[in-house]
């Protein structure tokens, strides 16, 4: 396609990156068009690149989040491998790097150096727990996260916790970091200057803690565990139709309860019940009313109460396994789907979620480890001879 026609051509974005959380950000910058070159480990790279094998060979952890980026293996630790890191830096717009903690600074990539050599630059810095603090040099994954935030303490039964299905803290910290860049490179546009950005995955996440945490600190204590029942509104969970299958439903003011007593339940005297006179009477009865909608619930299979609820304007969904969401209506009847290209095969992939009226969507090949390396070497100036040397030193 013509990158050319989207609105982050002629930004250059280079990224010392693994794993999860930077990978999404740049990939995020890829999609608008910024041309984003990931800079790997010589013959290893990208350690998420192993994560599983699932697609094609691939880990799907890396299929997903490095799409239309370049490769670049470079040895950081070798001087040329800095010096080459250093001359794409020159004409770079954004650094990106979640490196261990302390390493960019061994390196000579924090952001204080950056800045001072590269004015116009806007370095991220993707940490754990933040670059100052006293957990500043702690490693950080992302189930770490889940427990330290307190996430893990709401998600689960009353007899178990668990952790979320996928990285929130590390997806979480990477829409900041895309966010965040974004608005530097406005800012720098606007006004000149140009403002690092910084993102831990604790504080991503902590801030998506925020309803838990203000429930917790003013209303003495926690929202309970409650599987796929709601903490904090009542009726709104899964119950279990005839036919055994569950189904969702949500209400969510006192309209909806009053049609789902009178015209599902067939009990409109319940709307002048006091036990369920309000939302917090119904969270407070949650067991007696849990009784009451699991005996109308037993009366018929899924299909029928989805269509009865749907009849009355009841928000409500049956609950798909993944196979189930990668078949969903919606995504067919809104052609969500393309086609990108990996190392060896063709997988199908999501288009991102927002889209720009008019501008086409960028769903480059994922890359195979250092497959741009020498059209970039080429392009800084080097020739064959000094290329195949620098293969031959394990530089690239």
């Amino acid at each position: 396609m013509d990158v050319r026609k989207l609105p982050l051509s002629g930004v250059t974005v280079v990224s010392v990156e693994q794993a999860v959380a930077a990978p999404y950000a740049t990939r995020q910058l890829a999609d608008l068009g910024a041309r984003v070159i990931k800079v790997e480990r010589p013959g290893e790279g990208d350690f998420a690149r192993r994560y599983d094998t699932t697609v094609h060979g691939h880990s799907s952890y890396f299929v997903w989040i490095n799409r239309s980026k370049e490769s670049l293996t470079l040895d950081l630790k070798d001087p040329r491998g800095r010096d080459i890191l250093h001359r794409l830096l020159r004409d770079a717009d954004v650094f990106v790097q979640n490196l261990a903690p302390g390493a960019a600074g061994r390196l000579g990539l924090g952001t204080a150096e950056l800045t001072r050599r590269y004015p116009r630059l806007i370095p991220c810095t993707i940490s754990g727990y933040g670059t100052s603090g006293p957990w500043a040099d702690r490693k950080a994954y992302d189930l770490l996260m889940q427990c330290q935030t307190g996430l893990v303490s709401l998600t689960g039964t009353a007899q178990e916790s668990a952790r979320t299905g996928i990285s929130v803290a590390d997806i979480a910290a990477g829409m900041y970091a895309y966010s965040g860049v974004l608005t530097a490179l406005y800012t720098r546009a606007t006004t000149g200057a140009a403002h690092p950005v910084e993102v831990s995955l604790f504080e991503a996440l902590a801030e998506w803690m925020g309803q838990p945490a203000y429930y917790t600190r003013y209303g003495g204590s926690q929202p309970p565990r409650l599987g796929t029942q709601h903490a904090t509104i009542a009726p709104y969970g899964t119950y279990r139709a005839a036919d055994g299958r569950e189904v969702l439903f949500s209400i969510q003011n006192e309209r909806e309860w009053a049609a789902l007593c009178a015209e599902f339940l067939g009990r409109p005297e319940l709307t002048d019940d006091p036990r369920f006179a309000t939302g917090s009477d119904r969270v407070a009865h949650r067991e007696e009313l849990n009784v009451i909608i699991a005996e109308r619930f037993a009366r018929n299979d899924a299909e029928e109460l989805l269509k009865d609820l749907e009849a009355i304007g009841i928000a409500c969904a049956g609950v798909n396994d993944v196979a189930a969401f990668l078949d969903h209506p919606v995504l067919a009847a809104r052609d969500r789907w393309r086609e990108v290209e990996v190392p060896g095969a063709t997988v199908s992939a999501l288009l991102p979620p927002a889209d720009l009226a008019g501008l086409p969507a960028r769903m480059d090949p994922v890359p195979a480890v250092g497959e741009h390396t020498e059209a970039i070497l080429t392009e800084l100036g080097h020739g064959p001879e000094e290329i195949e040397a620098l293969r031959a030193g394990s530089v690239i």
